[in-house]
């Protein structure tokens, strides 16, 4: 399992994924910082906005989408997955490795800035404790969701794309049922719970907020290592 961890790991990460995050990452800093210098600005209030807006909203679910989607989907599309797939492995030590080697990657890159970008709005210790437990466990749950994606369908970046655009976006904000089965609308109420941020970004109780993320990405998890054993790979 240490060698396709090590595999799915060398081929996660690239110079062009890395750029690309990374300058969303230093976005959030330049963000929490103009909150944590404007003196008009609410520090709690607008904090808590920033992270749930740009980190939740945007950051964590692209970034972990570009990551998991591509862990078993690159591999699925371009033939090499057979490589894996012919060998006497079982199919949850390969979901296991890539969606380790997937959070290794991702956690870094999202959490740490937008941590960072918290401390920066100098709203204290509630919003940075807020910000990296939601932002933990929303990169945890698209990690499961996208990595099934992945190898699910053909081209599931502009799939996981459409998912955080549209589902996430507009229909999960329509109403209470759709947010409670919303991960951003999750882990937002989580937020705001800790920071004490605005009463109307919190959409569902504390322990849905926890549950439903985990439920998800174990789901999904499961779907994976199905779809894995299943399917025909050549």
């Amino acid at each position: 399992m240490k060698a396709l961890y090590r595999l799915f790991l060398s081929t996660q990460v690239t110079k062009g994924r890395l750029i690309g995050l990374l300058t969303l990452g230093a976005v959030a800093l330049v963000l929490g910082f103009s909150i944590g210098t404007n003196a008009a600005a609410d520090a709690i209030d607008d904090g808590t906005i920033l992270i749930s807006a740009f980190g939740l909203g945007l950051f964590v679910p692209v970034a972990t989408l570009v990551f998991a989607s591509s862990v078993l989907g690159d591999p699925n599309e371009d033939g090499t997955l057979v490589y894996l797939w012919l060998r006497p492995i079982a199919r949850w030590r390969i979901v296991a490795a890539a969606l380790a080697a997937t959070l290794t990657v991702t956690l870094p890159v999202v959490v740490v800035p937008m941590v960072a970008a918290a401390a920066l709005t100098g709203a204290g210790a509630p919003l940075v404790e807020g910000t990296l437990i939601a932002c933990v466990l929303a990169t945890v749950a698209y990690a499961g969701v996208f990595t099934w994606l992945g190898l699910r369908v053909k081209r599931a970046l502009v799939w996981g794309l459409a998912y955080i655009l549209i589902w996430e976006g507009f229909v999960a904000g329509a109403g209470a049922n759709p947010s409670r089965l919303a991960i951003r609308a999750n882990a937002r109420s989580l937020l705001t719970r800790i920071s004490g941020g605005p009463h109307r970004l919190i959409e569902v109780s504390a322990p849905t907020a926890i549950a439903l993320p985990l439920i998800a990405a174990a789901v999904a998890v499961v779907l994976t290592v199905r779809r894995l054993t299943r399917q025909d790979v050549a």
